[in-house]
């Protein structure tokens, strides 16, 4: 960020630039002198257009003494830069490839003027400066400005703070400039820098691309070394960003790398990266920041790191050296696209220097770039130089006798930026100079005048460039005037046999149409551990299908506890944030990764349980039929007459449908079989007991029929009056079943109270009163047949049958006492065996104590069952 001395200095720079260029008039005199005479170092070549250019052509700059008892002295570049020089040439290389090509800009010669900023951002922004009010030492005004700008544009610069500071003050003159190397985030802020252009991607894209291969190697815990500058700043504000809540992944640290030697701090960050459980440390630093930090990592022996770089360090050479492979081996770096471009070499082999230029600050850079490669010097030489042994520069040395980076084609990176660089700025100046009068993009139509050329018109076609490079790839201009984003991904390999190779692994772009794409080749990945894999970089292991994450108090997001999940819910995926509750009809697996079915639970004719329960109607049912059939085939004998056989064989049918509704309260409850059930149940068993209490009335009627005058009593218990009797008393219950069915008809339900991974299917009685009225109504008779005939237990008969019936009532009695407190108290299927249980032991119960005597005589007596033997027992015991 810019202190508030950076901003004065700024204001400065600009007002003094006024005064001394073409941009400002002078009232007192026709032509003016630049103060200072401050030199640049550069290179120029005429044009009828010139393009600007900012390159670092040398790494430091040094100031004489301002102590202002003397004119002061310009700043001294020195530490000359192969691979910028090589990137200005680049500039130059395109330059004269337009010019040789017909069909872009014909009939227009392109120039250049390209500028040293050493590095410093006090020449880099004199140099911009100058470029965009014209000649360096000494400008002519004239009363009209005719002609074409001093530069149409200007390519450059490569450090983000530079760009930053320049374009502010250039983008208040809307000039044009198209930068291949500053990647801040932050230039692509329209308001603040409307003309603004790169043709290398944003630093927000190149986070984004890291980002991308953490979630591919499924790396969620990384350290984050930035620079302190506006290129590492901003970066770390992107990750912070990025890596939030849909990111993924967490920042177990993030450390700033100072400018300037600071071996305490450097020694503070290397113990926290050793600390660290982080495996992977993203470096977005400058390649002279990883030089300081590699010497402490190396002094602490700190191996085992994964190393990503950004795209600042990740092809320097001055790293990949065997010293530091055992550390920085199997580094993955994010690299600017690496391109082709044919016949650069053979331009740059045509590179020549002109010793009579040595000390001309027109064309000098030449010169200094012979005298660096071959270590010599053009005449004059330094005092003393010929006599320690140094040589002087011919111009006619062999640049392909010299090893050095600068012939170097197959790894241009920035160089390829550069190039695409002139070429946009070429095409926007080529679809200008295309506009047809009458339909042009400006008011009333008009087009733009190469004479009178405003620069913010240039930068309406420079917004428009579409046009695809010889290499392949195509270079468009979003509205924030950033280029369709690609990097390669590198990877550090040490080879076997010890050299050292820097392999392109893959690529990450993104494209108009299919969004942003990462394409890695796993194969060709060197890793510098002893597994040959990927490392495992996570604050906590994943949490399995069944858990979900709980995060831990103070620490990020990605540091959690697997919690498993409660019963009834579940996680079907790997680090769920919550668990989701089963529908209704489901439940939680035993490993809550999945939903199951709900078991069904009911009594069921499949399991023991119901088997045994309808083993048991049937048997009765089997009992009753044989019973009365041997009633039907003794129906004439003295027993079966004596006991009024019509009745008996009445309560043999309703026992036979009280076994038989028995099978009702069993299987799969349906509508019906709930309507159904109880409804024949009640009715079944009223029937049975009004036959039992018809018969016990019989037993008395006859008892008093026997006395004299008692003959009368039998005829109201005539055949008629039995059966209209046990009509009406079952007609009573079958109209309490009609009320309750229309009222509040039982229903099939879906229970899930009892067990949570039980559905329970069972029958709603629907309304309590209608069901305790039945079992009220069956109780009532039940007690009142077991009063009469417990009153007609004693009555003299040779065979009283009135015994058995009481016997039989308090079997039934005490069967349905004790059935009202099992069955409230019986939880689903097992109420319906409760209740089906009663059914049966009760009907069992009537049909043993009824029937039982009687055929034990009728089968195994017969000769008891004569009318003699019934006859004289009851005359013997009067």
């Amino acid at each position: 960020m810019w202190t508030f001395l950076d901003r004065n200095l700024l204001l400065l720079m600009l007002l003094y630039s006024c005064f001394s260029s073409a941009v400002c008039s002078s009232i007192y005199s026709s032509s003016c002198q630049l103060q200072g005479q401050f030199h640049l170092n550069g290179m120029h070549k005429a044009g009828d257009v010139v393009l600007g250019g900012l390159f670092q052509i040398h790494f430091f700059s040094t100031y004489p003494d301002l102590s202002f008892t003397s004119e002061p002295q310009q700043p001294t570049c020195h530490g000359f830069d192969v691979l910028g020089f090589k990137q200005a040439q680049t500039m130059a290389f395109a330059i004269d490839e337009i010019n040789r090509n017909s069909n872009l800009l014909p009939n227009l010669t392109m120039g250049y003027s390209v500028y040293d900023n050493c590095l410093q951002l006090g020449i880099g922004f004199r140099a911009a400066l100058s470029l965009a009010s014209g000649q360096e030492e000494q400008v002519m005004l004239y009363d009209t400005c005719v002609g074409t700008p001093p530069v149409l544009g200007i390519v450059g610069d490569d450090a983000s703070s530079h760009s930053i500071a320049i374009s502010t003050v250039l983008g208040l003159y809307r000039v044009p400039m198209v930068s291949y190397f500053s990647t801040c985030s932050c230039l692509s802020d329209r308001l603040r820098f409307p003309s603004f252009f790169r043709t290398i991607p944003s630093d927000a894209f190149q986070v984004r691309a890291m980002i991308q291969i953490l979630k591919h190697f499924g790396w969620t815990w990384a350290g984050l070394l930035i620079s302190n500058d506006d290129y590492g700043l901003h970066a770390a504000r992107s990750f912070q960003s990025d890596l939030g809540p849909s990111g993924g992944s967490c920042l177990a640290y993030t450390e700033i790398l100072s400018w300037g030697d600071n071996p305490d701090e450097l020694r503070r960050i290397v113990n926290v990266m050793k600390k660290s459980t982080a495996r992977v440390v993203i470096a977005f630093v400058h390649e002279s920041h990883m030089i300081d930090l590699m010497e402490e990592v190396v002094r602490q022996n700190v191996t085992g790191l994964q190393w990503m770089a950004s795209e600042a360090w990740t092809s320097a050479a001055v790293l990949q050296t065997p010293h530091l492979m055992p550390y920085l081996g199997g580094t993955l770096g994010i690299a600017i696209r690496r391109g082709e471009i044919p016949g650069l070499r053979e331009f740059l082999l045509q590179i020549h220097p002109d010793p009579n230029h040595n000390n001309s600050y027109g064309n000098n850079v030449v010169n200094q770039f012979w005298e660096y490669i071959f270590k010599c010097r053009f005449a004059p030489p330094p005092e003393g130089w010929v006599e320690a042994g140094g040589a002087l520069c011919t111009g006619q040395e062999d640049l392909e006798s010299v090893e050095t980076e600068f012939l170097d084609i197959l790894n241009l990176r920035p160089e390829y930026n550069v190039y695409k660089a002139v070429y946009a700025l070429a095409y926007a100046l080529d679809d200008m100079l295309q506009c047809e009068p009458g339909r042009g993009p400006f008011s009333g139509n008009s087009c733009a005048n190469l004479q009178r050329l405003e620069p913010w018109q240039l930068v309406y076609y420079l917004e428009k460039v579409n046009f695809t490079t010889p290499f392949g790839d195509q270079v468009s201009f979003d509205e924030n005037g950033d280029v369709l984003p690609i990097y390669d991904i590198l990877n550090w390999q040490w080879l076997p046999d010890g050299r050292i190779k820097v392999q392109t692994v893959g690529e990450v772009k993104r494209s108009a149409f299919k969004g942003e794409e990462l394409t890695l080749d796993e194969d060709k990945i060197f890793w510098n551990f002893e597994s040959k894999e990927p490392p495992r970089s996570v604050c906590s292991e994943s949490c399995p299908p069944g858990t979900r994450t709980a995060r831990k108090k103070g620490e990020p997001e990605c540091c959690f506890d697997c919690i498993p999940c409660s019963e009834g819910k579940i996680s079907n995926k790997t680090d769920s944030l919550e668990c989701t509750s089963c529908s209704e009809d489901f439940w939680s697996s035993p490993q809550r990764d999945h939903c199951v079915p709900k078991k069904i639970d009911f009594l069921s004719y499949h399991e023991p349980l119901g088997i045994c329960l309808t083993a048991t109607s049937l048997l009765g049912t089997f009992v009753c039929a044989i019973v009365l059939g041997i009633f039907i085939y003794h129906r004439k004998t003295p027993i079966v007459r004596a006991n009024n056989s019509e009745l008996s064989f009445q309560l043999l049918l309703s026992l036979k449908l009280c076994f038989l509704c028995s099978l009702l309260f069993i299987g799969h409850p349906r509508l019906w079989t709930c309507q159904l059930r109880h409804a024949a149940f009640g009715i079944s068993f009223v029937l049975c007991v009004s036959c039992i209490l018809v018969k016990t009335m019989v037993v008395l009627a006859v008892f008093k029929a026997s006395k004299p005058g008692g003959e009368a009593s039998l005829k109201w218990f005539g055949a008629v009056q039995q059966r209209g009797t046990v009509l009406v008393l079952t007609s009573v219950q079958a109209a309490i079943c009609t009320a309750w069915l229309v009222s509040s008809s039982p229903v099939p339900h879906k229970n899930t109270k009892y067990h949570n991974d039980k559905i329970v299917y069972e029958c709603v009685i629907g309304s309590t009163i209608g069901f305790a009225v039945l079992l009220g109504y069956i109780g009532l008779l039940a007690i009142l047949s077991f009063l009469l005939a417990f009153l007609a237990r004693n009555l003299p008969d040779n065979f009283n049958e009135a015994k058995l019936i009481t016997f039989s009532m308090l079997i039934f009695c005490a069967v349905w006492v004790a059935f009202v407190p099992a069955y409230i108290s019986s939880p689903g299927k097992y109420a319906d065996a409760v209740e089906v249980f009663a059914i049966l032991a009760s009907s069992f119960g009537l049909l043993v104590a009824l029937f039982g005597p009687k055929c034990y005589i009728i089968l195994l007596r017969p000769e008891r069952n004569t009318k003699k033997a019934i006859m004289g027992r009851g005359t013997t015991k009067s």
